[in-house]
């Protein structure tokens, strides 16, 4: 692929390693990074997370005009951005919906997603290798896509 793959990464995921380790592991942002670079192999990867809502959609706007895939990781935006939903449904390739934990097994104000109302696929409760999962199906995805 000669577009770069999108991971973009929500609130409080810069905190990984330390943040609730009995619910997200110790594994670093750092570490999730160079799992979805492997996963990626030769194709290019935007890899970004931020705190900010605006910056997350200003990026799914880059990947509008410039990505073969997304991989998203909105945390707690999942549940309340429609913002980034409306993005999200401008992107014209696949879009992986990723969270670290099984939603669906938590408490009830974590089962709605306006993501998933966008995405291709989900994929939950595989804790940071679902990752490196996410970014070869959204590989896979794209190359179908573009066949």
């Amino acid at each position: 692929m000669t577009k770069p793959i999108y991971v973009l990464n929500g609130p409080n995921l810069n905190r990984l390693g330390t943040r609730e380790p009995h619910l997200y592991g110790s594994t670093t942002l750092a570490q999730v990074e160079a799992m979805c670079r492997e996963a990626a192999g030769d194709t290019s990867l935007e890899f970004r997370q931020s705190n900010r809502e605006y910056e997350l959609i200003d990026w799914i706007h880059e990947a509008i005009d410039g990505g073969c895939a997304i991989v998203i990781n909105p945390a707690a935006f999942t549940f309340t951005s429609m913002a980034i939903l409306d993005a999200l449904k401008m992107f014209p390739g696949p879009i992986i919906e990723l969270h670290i934990t099984n939603i669906h097994r938590r408490e009830s104000i974590y089962h709605r997603s306006y993501v998933s109302m966008a995405a291709t696929a989900i994929i939950a409760g595989l804790g940071a290798q679902g990752y490196a999962v996410a970014v070869r199906s959204a590989l896979d995805l794209a190359r179908a896509k573009a066949a």
